[in-house]
């Protein structure tokens, strides 16, 4: 496959209209939210979570939310959970406690994903509709309206409008979950596999039994005076819960209980050597300047490929590609750092590379590597139970140091 080198001190905007044509979907634009490690940095050492555990789920007026904003910056380990976790360590013991269990949350998710793989595109333990077709975010009602909005327009959500759009989507409405985090993926910029799927999983009842019901006192409770603007307000659809029954459990899966290859899932633990390498190969799941790769080879030319076949599959937005440009141009100005379009498993067969590992199933697609660096977990995966996330905790032991 040929591959394209791009010009990524130009406007990110004129890259993604020149270069990545046919590979995104929705208007161009870019969120208010920007990449790179830098903007990263400036966003953690302002950290206050003071007032989180109380404020976390607030969804308007804006200014009263107590959400960090950092999980685009964690979803590309731009800043690891560890980090994030010890930034956070001399909190108000209520809201850091709380903090690191959002923290383990998304490791959970990190570690289900991995062993699982493509498995969590599916039920996990109990049915629900996952592959029905339609749109579940019909506009009239104020409350999606403006949520829809803000995932076009910024690329991020709170959790709990998450919840609510994924509840909405399915539960309500009996369309696919899939298909819903399907196109919530399309948006987010910290849009990960591993955390959309289990939360949606868990929204709808399919990793649970227990559906989230989304209704009308939850848009007035967390977003007071919405309801009020809304057109629908005097006859609101969601005014009660909607009828949810408990989904029938499915047939066990052996791999949620216990992994018989845990060195698999986790990836190497020091790093593998099979050739000297020339350059360091960036993922997506890794873009930070302390990416394992990059802290070992500091000498070493630094090269990311945007997959130009999936692009054209998933039609990510211009958000999110957007932002990796800016993440890439932000490394570019201290260090040596080549931006292609074409298949990073083709450009790695061809070139000595060293690159972190990445616990999502695509990673295996690399068969000729020089050198693989461990990931940085937060926790080490383990081989115990995994069907939720009390499970997966209790099997993990303490906390952090």
């Amino acid at each position: 496959m040929h591959m394209r080198r791009l010009q990524i001190d130009d406007d990110p905007l004129t890259v993604i209209e020149r270069d990545f044509d046919g590979m995104y979907s929705g208007e161009l634009g870019l969120s208010s939210i920007s990449g790179g490690q830098t903007a990263a940095d400036t966003v953690l050492a302002t950290l206050d979570i003071a007032g989180y555990a109380a404020k976390r789920s607030e969804v308007l007026p804006r200014e009263s939310r107590g959400a960090s904003v950092l999980s685009p910056y964690i979803r590309h380990n731009i800043l690891t959970l560890a980090t994030v976790w010890d930034r956070v360590r001399e909190a108000p013991s209520r809201d850091r406690d709380k903090y690191h269990d959002e923290l383990l949350w998304q490791e959970y998710a990190r570690h289900l994903y991995a062993r699982v793989g493509v498995r969590l595109f599916e039920n996990l333990r109990f049915e629900a509709p996952w592959d029905s077709p339609g749109d579940g975010w019909e506009p009239g009602m104020a409350c999606v309206d403006e949520v829809v909005s803000e995932l076009e327009q910024d690329g991020w959500l709170v959790n709990q409008t998450r919840m609510w759009l994924a509840s909405h989507w399915s539960v309500r409405h009996g369309r696919g979950w899939l298909h819903g985090q399907e196109r919530m993926h399309r948006e987010l910029i910290d849009g990960s596999r591993a955390a959309n799927l289990l939360g949606w999983q868990w929204t709808v009842g399919a990793g649970t039994g227990k559906p989230y019901g989304f209704a009308r006192w939850q848009v007035e409770k967390r977003a007071p005076g919405l309801c009020q603007r809304c057109p629908l307000s005097n006859r609101c659809p969601i005014q009660e819960f909607p009828d949810a029954d408990s989904p029938p459990a499915l047939p066990y899966e052996p791999l949620l209980q216990s992994d018989p290859d845990v060195e698999r899932t986790s990836g190497p633990r020091s790093p593998v050597l099979f050739r000297t390498p020339e350059r360091v190969l960036l993922t997506i799941d890794s873009l930070g300047d302390d990416d394992p790769a990059l802290s070992a080879h500091p000498d070493l030319p630094a090269v990311f490929v945007f997959n130009a076949p999936a692009l054209t599959k998933l039609q990510l937005s211009a958000r999110r590609i957007g932002f990796y440009l800016q993440t890439l141009r932000d490394l570019a100005s201290r260090r040596d750092v080549e931006v292609l379009l074409g298949d990073p498993c083709e450009y790695a067969a061809h070139n000595d590379v060293a690159v972190t590992f990445a616990p999502v199933p695509s990673f295996r697609k690399f068969t000729t590597l020089a050198e693989i660096h461990p990931y940085p977990w937060l926790r080490s995966p383990h081989s115990g139970p995994v069907q939720s996330f009390s499970a997966w905790r209790k099997r993990l032991g303490s906390s952090r140091g």
